[in-house]
């Protein structure tokens, strides 16, 4: 039987490579797509009872997201009789931690006392948090996961109880998670201890800091909890007119795990299966062809006695041993392409590194291969050994060539036209969004700087000044580093995350109507961070680390977008001044506006200086900073060695963090709209390749099938030119109707495909890219008949005849 399979496949190499690459390519992405689809959507969440896990979302008056407040919190876990556990977290930052007489960083989730009763998991060893661990003075203890317990501990069961120091504060060890958990679901690497507070944080209402997840009491429904939920909002919003107005969101875990990409990701599911129904159509087109050549193989043999069933089953197991070869190397080249692709995966997706090629995703990949070549050659199979044996017989060489054959070949084509045009079009659209994104103007140059996170640790510098102990040393050393232009500090890096904000009420105006908040975000600077960010000073004057002391009047230096929302027209903004807490702080200077997001407009800002910040408050509001540099030449990773001795000899415990270009924060942003450019333009690609080999094949087929017509057409008078526009007509009208086809198709999809283009970067120029597309898939096609035809114009009629 192998040796069958060798000979048949050796017998048409070209035929036999063009089925199983196209196979394999199709079986390759799709198995991507699938693995990367099991992994997000269908593989059960590692949690007891998770669809009884909500993540709690308030909505504002104004429509946008909050997390809650401490005190709003401690009020939901006393009052929401609709849920058996209210619990809070805090993923935001890193920890340093000093084990084995080094310091490395881990992630950390500060966790209320109640977390894990959410998730009805018990450490595996010691136990969990106990009630009033967030109380100050008895949070100094920790909860380890499995991997940190592992890599850090040597897996030792007498790890309970041993102090390890965080943050430069000793804490005690009281529990190891079992194998497998986490929460949030991509913190696989995490260590767990009570929530730590500053004092705003605990007391203030209007301090929304705090994520929070619930879980159903026994014989609640969703609904049910949501609506008592917003019940007891209106009567929060009686007793905290501050809170008035506002509703809750309860959003399913999975959906909450998703995190946005699930509209990208079912994009990638309906374009994968117009990938496959192209693939099938392709080895359709091909299957067919190929039967043509062997109709009067099929013939003699009907006529011999063969069983009509027996050559379908024959046919069949053809294309079986087809699927098989193709499904195997296309799983292979998607194992390659998962490895490709895992570092977008991990960092794109919340579960994105769990995506793998488990048994179950190699199942359905190789039953995708064998349907789609039993879908491909079963009408084939079906259509030839419906033909009269006799009538083949007599008809000679001219087998094949019936209209309604002719009809359905080009039907094939006109098919594959529209889904390539469909697919490339889709992934132009997403590349142009791509493209539209990393080429905003984000008020900022972001070719020349570096930027580095800072993490010190708390407990190391209460008792020392963590400004003039290590920021200002640290500043003075980088910039006398060669190369460097100018550098600064700021607590939030553009781009990189979203800042924290806070209620804007400028002295001597009216305060804003009830219920409608005037947010600005806020940053933590220092007077640096504006020219090693190109920032310009559009008015007054910039931040002065000698001008603003602690000491000094409280100031701050606002946007152009600041102004423009909340300062009166005609009204000088230098000068004006916001409460902030009873105090003041006035503006000195109007800056250029610089992005907080790839994705909007820049909102309003407020930049402080943090060496107004008192001297007995730095260790514990700018202990996590960000030093951004400005160099001189392209390269501004050439400081990474100079500014890792730096760090060291500041500060032994603080473990170096690999600094990023903004070139690479501003990429590491946009890592969802990558992998999808990446998986499209991918599907783009291959779509095109299969339409243009069946319509190569499709025409050569056609003028090989047509030869002795041509013959006695051009020896009647026909001329070269008239054959070679006569199949070129033909062609042209299969195409038109692929692109009618295909436009239509995508404009069907317009929905679907503004879940990734307009809601990521806008629609505009998509006309043109539109049309260009369009236009260039026609003359590729045409090209690609270009041979065919030309060979077509070129048959010798005296030839062509005698042979006949």
């Amino acid at each position: 039987m192998t040796s069958n399979i060798f000979r048949r496949f050796g017998g048409a190499p070209g035929f036999t490579m063009t089925v199983v690459g196209t196979l394999a390519l199709t079986v390759a992405l799709s198995t991507t797509v699938f693995s990367v689809l099991d992994a997000v959507f269908i593989r059960p969440l590692p949690y007891k009872e998770a669809d009884r896990i909500f993540a709690l979302r308030t909505i504002s008056p104004q429509g946008y997201q909050q997390p809650a407040s401490y005190p709003e919190f401690n009020d939901w876990r006393r009052e929401a009789a609709s849920f058996a556990t209210v619990a809070g977290y805090n993923n935001f930052k890193s920890v340093n931690a000093e084990i084995g007489g080094s310091a490395i960083s881990l992630d950390s989730v500060a966790v209320s006392d109640n977390f894990f009763d959410i998730f009805g998991v018990q450490p595996m060893l010691g136990r969990a948090f106990e009630k009033g661990s967030e109380d100050e003075g008895r949070n100094y203890v920790v909860v380890l996961s499995n991997e940190v317990w592992r890599t850090t501990m040597g897996s030792r069961a007498n790890a309970i109880g041993e102090k390890i120091k965080l943050d430069g504060h000793p804490y005690e060890v009281v529990g190891v998670m079992p194998p497998g958990f986490r929460f949030p679901i991509s913190e696989s690497n995490a260590i767990y201890f009570p929530l730590t507070m500053t004092p705003n944080q605990r007391t203030g209402r209007g301090n929304h800091w705090l994520p929070t997840i619930a879980k159903l009491a026994p014989g609640v429904k969703r609904e049910d909890a949501q609506q008592r939920f917003n019940g007891m909002f209106q009567h929060f919003g009686e007793v905290h007119p501050g809170e008035k107005n506002r509703r809750v969101r309860l959003i399913d875990l999975a959906t909450f795990t998703v995190a946005g990409s699930d509209g990208a990701l079912r994009l990638l599911l309906y374009a994968v299966m117009a990938l496959i129904a192209l693939g099938c159509v392709n080895l359709a087109g091909l299957l067919i062809a190929k039967g043509v050549s062997r109709q009067h193989e099929i013939s003699v043999r009907s006529a011999l006695g063969a069983a009509r069933r027996r050559i379908i089953g024959e046919l069949l197991w053809e294309n079986i041993e087809y699927a098989v070869v193709g499904g195997v190397l296309g799983v292979v080249l998607a194992g390659g392409l998962l490895t490709a692709i895992q570092v977008l995966l991990t960092a794109a997706l919340r579960r994105g590194a769990e995506v793998e090629l488990n048994g179950t995703v190699l199942v359905a990949s190789l039953a995708v291969s064998i349907v789609t070549s039993m879908a491909a050659g079963l009408w084939p199979a079906l259509r030839l050994s419906r033909v009269s044996a006799a009538e083949s017989l007599r008809s000679g060489q001219r087998a094949g060539f019936d209209r309604g054959q002719n009809r359905l070949r080009a039907l094939f084509v006109t098919v594959q036209v529209s889904l390539a045009l469909t697919l490339l079009v889709t992934s132009g659209l997403v590349f142009s969004a791509l493209l539209r994104l990393r080429t905003n103007d984000f008020g900022f140059d972001p070719s020349h700087i570096l930027s580095a996170e800072i993490d010190l640790s708390p407990g190391t510098y209460e008792t020392r000044d963590v400004l003039t102990d290590f920021y200002t040393p640290l500043l003075e050393k980088v910039r006398a580093m060669h190369g460097v232009q100018a550098a600064g500090l700021i607590q939030i890096v553009p781009i990189q995350n979203w800042g924290w904000n806070s209620d804007v009420q400028i002295v001597g105006q009216p305060p804003p109507p009830p219920n409608q908040e005037r947010l600005a975000e806020f940053r933590m600077v220092t007077a640096g961070y504006f020219p090693a960010f190109g920032v310009r000073l559009v008015r007054g004057r910039l931040l002065d680390d000698k001008l603003d002391t602690p000491t000094s009047q409280r100031v701050m230096v606002v946007n152009e977008k600041f102004v423009e929302r909340y300062i009166p027209q005609g009204l000088d903004p230098i000068g004006q001044a916001i409460s902030d807490g009873g105090d003041k702080v006035v503006i000195v200077g109007v800056a250029s506006n610089v992005r907080q997001s790839v994705y909007q407009a820049p909102l309003a800002e407020m930049d402080y200086p943090i060496s107004q910040i008192p001297a007995n408050l730095r260790a514990l509001y700018i202990a996590s900073m960000h030093i951004v540099v400005r160099t001189k030449g392209d390269h501004p990773e050439a400081i990474v060695p100079d500014l890792r001795r730096t760090f060291g000899e500041l500060d032994r415990t603080l473990p170096f963090r690999a600094p990023k270009t903004m070139t690479d924060v501003i990429a590491d942003a946009l890592t969802l709209e990558r992998l999808e450019n990446w998986l499209f333009g991918s599907f783009a690609v291959l779509a095109l390749l299969l339409a243009l080999v069946g319509l190569y094949g499709l025409v050569s087929h056609e003028v090989e099938l047509s030869r002795r017509e041509i013959g006695i057409r051009m020896a009647v008078g026909a001329t070269r030119s008239r054959i070679f526009g006569r199949v070129y007509k033909r062609v042209g009208g299969m195409l038109a109707a692929g692109l009618v086809g295909g436009l239509l198709a995508t404009w069907g999809a317009r929905q679907l495909i503004g879940t990734v283009v307009p809601v990521r970067g806008g629609a505009g120029g998509e006309a043109w890219l539109l049309v260009g597309l369009s236009v260039s898939f026609m003359l590729v096609s045409l090209g690609a008949a270009f041979l065919p035809a030309w060979r077509a114009a070129s048959v010798d009629p005296a030839g062509c005849l005698r042979s006949e």
